[in-house]
């Protein structure tokens, strides 16, 4: 299925970029289109307009590969957190509220295949992975930057809020695959916004 791979300018790959990251782009966009376990190195190399002799050059195996786009991914989940707080400085609860409304982009928006950490985190069972301590930091990350924020904004039980919110984001995200956005994903503002609501009073 996969194996028939885009061009980088399907992908949106510019050639300018240093061969590494033109392989670490399509791999990122073949993966999360496809899946990682129907995605190989032939597929990627050729996606990333080079070969395997330079893939293997850069990344000594495809699970290497896998770990460092998750990295990748996990880095930019980070620094989410930061840009809250940049546009709502010393508000708490405004970053609390523009939270909620980016986390509904990304399980309204129709382009989605869900959380590519989940996905992955179901394609790559095994605990030894290299890949599987990336995705379990970065949803360890995000779930205690939401309880410290919080935190901040005064609830009385952060990590009740932070978990019952982290959890409805990742069934949303789900239930976005299976069912469409028209779905019950479709309620994750108001049903987020009634859970922040009940902890604020």
């Amino acid at each position: 299925m996969a194996e028939s791979a885009n061009s980088t300018a399907d992908l949106g790959i510019s050639d300018r970029l240093p061969p590494r990251e033109r392989i670490v782009a399509a791999a990122r966009a073949l993966f999360y289109r496809h899946g990682i376990r129907a995605v190989g190195v032939d597929a990627i190399a050729e996606a990333a307009g080079t070969n395997k002799m330079t893939l293997y050059r850069h990344f000594a195996s495809k699970d290497e590969l896998v770990a460092e786009c998750l990295r990748r991914l996990s880095a930019e989940k980070n620094a989410v957190w930061a840009r809250l707080e940049a546009e709502h400085p010393g508000d708490p609860r405004a970053q609390l509220q523009a939270w909620l409304r980016e986390a509904a982009s990304s399980v309204s928006d129709p382009r989605s295949r869900g959380c590519a950490l989940a996905n992955a985190a179901v394609e790559l069972p095994e605990k030894h992975h290299p890949a599987r301590c990336v995705i379990e930091q970065c949803k360890q990350t995000s779930r205690e930057n939401l309880v410290a924020l919080c935190r901040r904004a005064g609830i009385e039980r952060p990590e009740l809020l932070a978990d019952q919110l982290f959890m409805l984001l990742e069934g949303a995200l789900v239930c976005t695959q299976s069912i469409g956005p028209a779905g019950p994903a479709c309620h994750f503002v108001t049903a987020g916004q009634a859970i922040i609501d009940a902890h604020a009073r």
